[in-house]
């Protein structure tokens, strides 16, 4: 993990990436009512980029695209920064699609279509509460590791 490219943030964003123009349309539109930022790929081999260029900590990925396979988009975000909170949208649902999901490192997997959006409102506000609770923890270790150092140094100046 890049601790360097974290910062906290109280805003809501989130990355979404589906290769679905209307369905990217709807959940925009139903997520910016409920107070998130969104912003929308239908383009995932975008995606990465739009992440180095963000603050953004949470990532709504379609499965099934064109380019790159949302699988694969899971496991190079990962990759990247496992701090970051990915969750997946499935159209053509599998036992498999979903454990390998949860496998490489999503936080829920949703079906599409989408009548109810509720539970992704709710694992998208966990998602929030866990990538908080993450950035909590590398400040404190930043700042134990500088009260460490100090003490060093006054114990090597005595």
């Amino acid at each position: 993990m890049k601790m360097g490219s974290i910062s906290p943030t109280s805003e809501k964003l989130v990355l979404h990436v589906d290769d679905d123009d209307s369905f990217l349309k709807i959940a925009n539109k139903r997520l910016t009512n409920e107070g998130y930022e969104v912003t929308s790929l239908n383009r995932p081999e975008h995606a990465l980029k739009q992440l180095l260029n963000s603050n953004c900590r949470v990532c709504i990925l379609d499965i099934d695209m064109p380019r790159i396979h949302g699988l694969d988009l899971l496991q190079e975000i990962k990759a990247y920064d496992g701090g970051i909170q990915v969750i997946m949208l499935a159209g053509l649902v599998s036992q498999m699609t979903v454990l390998e999901s949860l496998r490489g490192g999503a936080e829920a997997c949703f079906f599409k279509p989408m009548t109810d959006f509720t539970p992704l409102y709710e694992a998208l506000d966990a998602t929030f509460v866990k990538s908080a609770r993450w950035w909590q923890c590398l400040h404190e270790l930043k700042n134990r590791r500088q009260n460490e150092l100090v003490e060093a140094k006054s114990i090597a100046t005595r």
